[in-house]
């Protein structure tokens, strides 16, 4: 059959083994100091390995593979629970620094990559009884997902649904002080610098775009010439997803003004 799956780059993988870790059903293994994927029919092509990947190593692919196998998944994951409850002879209980090793090699990593999205509603219930109030708010977050760098963000998740993209450059929420209140609030943030990262983000900002239903796109950058380059690949992503979205560019001086 026909269905999304994911594709490895393996010219571009290192193989930390991240996508390992964060594919709870198992499909991925780590050979030859390479991600693969072993085992299709596990792949339930919903992308949890993708944000995970430092690489950017991992996107989708629609091709022929077997169909996905949740009871084959469930059976496996079983299997390895059992063996994981299994008593050990302490005599033959890896030491401390064996385990850290093991587990580096099997690609246990930080899992703050995963993606999430946070439910603002309390946050926003509070500001407005204080401001009802006149009383003072102090400052919350308004970001509404993790992550936020746009090399570490999956290019499909539930909540690009129906968002509004902010695309923000590092540096202007250092130089911008109301950034979360002004531009964050209510939005999607991506952020990056494509003079650090060394990467042209417009092939994945243009997958973000074209395949989600997103209302309107953002772009903040900062008066320095490098920022172009996330100009240039938010733009680049807009003419290229074939829609026809609202989007803005604001610029931030280095002083912390808003110029343009």
């Amino acid at each position: 059959m026909i269905r999304k799956i994911i594709h490895i780059d393996e010219e571009k993988c290192n193989g930390c083994g991240l996508c390992a870790t964060a594919c709870h059903e198992g499909a991925i293994d780590i050979v030859d100091g390479k991600a693969k994927l072993m085992r299709e029919n596990f792949c339930d092509g919903f992308g949890d390995c993708l944000p995970n990947c430092p690489k950017g190593a991992i996107s989708f692919e629609e091709r022929e593979a077997p169909a996905y196998d949740e009871e084959a998944v469930k059976a496996s994951q079983k299997k390895k629970a059992e063996g994981a409850e299994r008593p050990v002879d302490a005599r033959l209980a890896p030491t401390g620094a064996e385990r850290r090793q093991s587990q580096h090699a099997a690609g246990h990593g930080c899992s703050g990559s995963r993606f999430m999205q946070f439910d603002r509603a309390e946050e926003d219930a509070a500001e407005e009884k204080s401001e009802n109030n006149n009383s003072y708010a102090r400052p919350v977050s308004r970001l509404n997902q993790w992550p936020c760098q746009i090399k570490l963000l999956p290019t499909q998740a539930p909540f690009y649904d129906g968002a509004k993209l902010l695309i923000a450059a590092d540096c202007t929420a250092y130089a911008f002080a109301n950034m979360h209140e002004d531009f964050m609030k209510g939005k999607i943030t991506l952020i990056g610098c494509p003079k650090l990262d060394n990467v042209d983000y417009s092939e994945k900002l243009t997958e973000i775009i074209a395949n989600n239903d997103i209302k309107s796109v953002t772009i903040v950058r900062m008066e320095v010439p490098c920022c172009g380059g996330l100009q240039r690949a938010a733009e680049t992503a807009l003419k290229n997803s074939g829609k026809f979205i609202p989007w803005q560019v604001v610029t931030i001086s280095r002083d912390g003004r808003i110029i343009d």
